[in-house]
């Protein structure tokens, strides 16, 4: 399944995940910053070679005398702490080059964290290359231009507002709704050429366990060797796309004086931050952490999938890859995707599965632990079909024992919820990546994903899925005797679906009304 769209005609969908304050339209006002009329493309760039030396080379040159140049060795983050401090090791060990992609980057204590260490890097001689979707970025012109005149640093905004304030915003959405509509979802580092962390995960507290009011498990995977150099070529595409402008395209001016000032307080607060307790606030040698992991990765192949950009436009070809993987699956497939709304094609397709005997396990959220009602408002009329197509469908719990690994101490949030988007075939084919199973990640916006083919990764992941659908950290929905769906975990029967309060259930009623295709 292909979708093309060109930078002037996406389809007419709109959604914003995250609410913004009204009171932020009456500070930001109509006037301030701006993209110049006449935007300067520059020449094509492309990915350094893969470095020839240090940590990350040392042990790409290893995978492939052990195992064949078209290996990799893959490591999954699982918990946030890990999740975050591999993010910090790449970083720091990076030589020659560093490049992250990301659908959303907050300026919160992990955002600064990640970002600090990224422009040292830079500081110290490594290229370093930043792609932000422009959606959420608000206010933070003067960062990006500033940003953007750090030697061996460049950034880029992909599909970037030409007005910048939130009410100037709301009139060009207005106008031009069509080109706005399509988002950058994918989420990529690449250290050297030579390791890459590619899933689920935005830059921002939620994403690593650090925010106090609840906190996403997600899920990636640290790949070494042959994928990282697959890496380079779809952010080269990205990089050189007409999607993406260069941040100094911004009439905001840079100011030596207040960058100076900004960066001052951003160490400040990185170096005073409680939450960052447990990280190194400075850069390190994480040599000897490299060398406990390195006998713990997974040899195996696979391949970088993702939505291609090109000068005609957008394709999107995600959702047809995600059901060949799907397919491979002869007697056993998990799916674990905080979004689904699977429509009629995926309910026969996992009508098909059960026909040929395939034990079909699903994690999503439930509307206890979403983050987006709205979705779990049109993903509720299909809980009955999935269940009768002969899936095993379980939801995540807002109190799931997973918790411990989701808050990184001395954070304690609320609750906990999903994010993750991964899945499994036979415990040997699995997929790791930014897509929802709904219609936004199908059809509009930008997604991507690791399909690897290892045994060993294949199990481990396996394990760690059966885990999340234990009944300490997930409700399992099945039909009761009467016919109706029942919610079961390690501590109670319910018939109604599980919230954290009524207004869940008020909110989840009202977002019934708007067509599902917006999301």
């Amino acid at each position: 399944m292909h979708n093309r769209i060109k930078p002037a005609q996406a389809p007419c969908r709109w959604r914003i995940r995250t609410s913004l304050p009204i009171v932020a339209v009456l500070l930001l006002g109509c006037a301030g910053p701006r993209l110049e009329q006449d935007v300067e493309r520059p020449e094509p760039s492309y990915a350094q070679p893969p470095a020839t030396y240090g940590v990350l080379a040392d042990i790409a040159h290893r995978i492939d005398e052990q195992h064949g140049p078209e290996y990799s060795g893959f490591h999954l983050l699982d918990g946030s702490h890990e999740s975050l401090a591999w993010r910090l090791a790449l970083i720091d060990s990076a030589v020659s080059s560093l490049d992250i992609m990301t659908y959303l980057w907050y300026p919160d204590v992990a955002g600064r964290l990640i970002l600090e260490r990224a422009v040292l890097a830079a500081r110290r001689g490594v290229h370093v290359r930043l792609v932000v979707d422009d959606l959420m970025t608000i206010g933070q012109e003067h960062i990006h231009a500033d940003l953007a005149r750090e030697p061996n640093l460049e950034i880029r905004l992909f599909n970037p507002w030409k007005k910048r304030s939130l009410l100037s915003r709301g009139g060009e959405m207005v106008a031009e709704m069509e080109r706005l509509n399509t988002r950058m979802h994918d989420k990529l580092l690449i250290a050297d050429g030579r390791a890459a962390i590619i899933g689920g995960r935005n830059i921002g507290d939620h994403y690593f366990g650090l925010n106090e009011n609840y906190n996403f498990h997600d899920l990636d995977v640290l790949a070494i060797g042959h994928m990282a150099m697959q890496s380079n070529g779809m952010f080269d595409e990205f990089w050189n796309s007409q999607w993406v402008t260069s941040a100094a395209n911004l009439t905001t001016e840079p100011d030596p004086e207040r960058a100076a000032t900004s960066w001052s307080k951003m160490q400040d607060k990185t170096r005073t931050a409680e939450e960052l307790s447990s990280f190194p606030v400075d850069p390190k040698d994480w040599t000897q952490e490299f060398a406990e992991l390195e006998p713990l990765l997974h040899p195996g192949t696979g391949d970088l999938v993702y939505d291609k950009v090109t000068a005609e436009g957008v394709t999107q070809g995600m959702l047809g890859k995600i059901f060949a993987i799907f397919d491979k699956a002869q007697d056993e497939l998990l799916i674990t995707n905080a979004y689904i709304i699977p429509g009629e094609r995926g309910i026969e397709f996992l009508r098909t599965l059960n026909d040929r005997g395939v034990d079909v396990r699903i994690l999503t959220n439930s509307l206890a632990s979403h983050d987006v009602p709205a979705v779990n408002s049109h993903y509720e009329p299909w809980r009955d079909n999935i269940v009768a197509a002969g899936t095993r469908l379980f939801e995540l719990r807002a109190d799931a024992a997973i918790q411990s690994i989701v808050d990184v101490p001395p954070v304690s949030a609320k609750f906990v919820g999903l994010h993750t988007k991964a899945s499994v075939a036979d415990g040997r084919h699995s997929f790791i990546g930014s897509m929802n199973l709904d219609p936004r990640s199908g059809a509009i916006n930008t997604e991507m994903g690791a399909v690897i083919d290892s045994a060993g990764l294949g199990q481990e992941l396996r394990e760690l899925m059966l885990r999340d659908m234990s009944p300490e950290n997930a409700w399992e929905v099945s039909t009761a005797d009467n016919g109706r769906l029942q919610w079961q975990n390690s501590d109670e029967t319910v018939t109604r679906q599980p919230t954290r309060g009524f207004l869940q259930h008020v909110m989840n009623a009202i977002f019934k009304v708007v067509p599902k295709e917006q999301f």
